[in-house]
């Protein structure tokens, strides 16, 4: 069988690098087609996967769509050569597209509600449309899949991560007392259209706040004050989740990082206006995220102060009960690649969950 996959941002190299593993392990041929953002690139070819980059990320709604018909236009003829038998992607929006175009199944694995520009986009050509159990948003009736876990499950589950802190070391772990991660985003995606993150004021504010307790570490999207270089995280992209394991605490608005930081049992504030049904779900099931609305120190400070007074026992509890109630998303994704569209079938009769 012919697997495409298309990536388009750093943590989709991450979600989808052992499924693409297990389906080579099967005689499956997969092709990996890319993205110029941020260290996808360079994230590709640190792990050794083949892949051809189709395009730069472009910024503002024009640039997008500039990229848009660029990109999907790349990925058509590529497809017509390499014949996928099937075709995956986060997001989903150039996949459903082509494949709709070159009749060939589409799966659409997403977990970001508000990005509902994209969503309308995708969601009528995709084939099947993969979610969380608590993705919030409209989804296509009968071409849908809901499952137990989140995106960072995929890679961040103990099946295939150890945390090694000799890498966590030389990515700027603090030899001896605790360790801060904080987190900017550039606020340049699609779905972040019309939004605004953190004031430099703030960002301020919170070292300030954290840094007589520990080591500060920013990690940022996108070229900051010079203010900030002290913090800057100067680590090898690939070894960031081994820096955040170690973590006492992350304070982001970085979603994705919020969930991943709760999936390796370290508390998490995810302080954006907008929020996510995992960072949602994460807080209401196991207490390891705090959603915080108002971009205030005012906001953000008392739950700092809730999250450092608990021991880390009880954050490895969180993490135990998580686990306990969630699937192997890496070997799921597989499945549904494979199997498609067995796996939409089965969920749409009732026969799985």
């Amino acid at each position: 069988m012919n697997v495409l996959i298309d990536i388009g941002h750093p943590a989709h190299v991450h979600f989808f690098r052992h499924p693409i593993t297990r389906l080579r392990e099967r005689g499956h041929q997969v092709a990996i087609t890319s993205r110029d953002k941020e260290c996808v690139i360079d994230l590709l070819d640190s792990l050794g996967l083949d892949h051809r980059v189709l395009s730069r990320q472009r910024h503002g709604i024009l640039g997008l769509g500039v990229e848009l018909i660029q990109r999907e236009a790349a990925l058509y003829w590529l497809s017509r050569g390499f014949k996928p038998d099937v075709m995956a992607e986060i997001g989903g929006i150039f996949v459903a597209h082509v494949g709709r175009l070159l009749s060939v199944p589409a799966l659409a694995f997403y977990d970001t509600e508000n990005a509902t520009l994209q969503n309308a986009l995708t969601y009528p050509f995709a084939s099947a449309v993969v979610v969380p159990r608590c993705y919030s948003g409209p989804l296509p009736p009968r071409r849908h899949i809901r499952y137990a876990g989140y995106h960072e499950l995929s890679y961040l589950h103990p099946d295939y991560f150890c945390a090694d802190q000799e890498r966590a070391l030389g990515a700027g772990l603090a030899p001896e007392g605790d360790t801060f991660l904080l987190r900017i985003v550039s606020w340049r995606a699609n779905h972040d259209i019309g939004e605004k993150g953190w004031t430099p004021e703030l960002l301020v504010a919170l070292i300030n706040r954290l840094a007589p307790l520990g080591k500060v570490i920013l990690s940022a999207e996108h070229a900051t004050d010079p203010r900030f270089a002290p913090y800057l995280y100067q680590g090898p992209a690939a070894d960031l989740h081994h820096l955040l394991a170690f973590c006492r605490l992350y304070v982001g608005e970085s979603a994705t990082i919020a969930s991943e930081a709760a999936v390796l049992g370290v508390p998490a504030i995810y302080a954006a206006s907008t929020g996510r049904g995992y960072t949602n779900e994460q807080e209401a099931r196991y207490g390891l995220v705090k959603n915080v609305r108002e971009l205030s120190l005012a906001a953000i400070g008392p739950a700092i102060d809730v999250f450092l007074a608990k021991p880390p026992a009880h954050w490895q509890e969180a993490r135990a009960a998580l686990l306990g109630d969630t699937l192997d998303v890496a070997a799921f994704v597989t499945d549904c690649i494979e199997r498609f569209p067995a796996p939409l079938r089965e969920y749409q009769s009732g026969l799985r969950s």
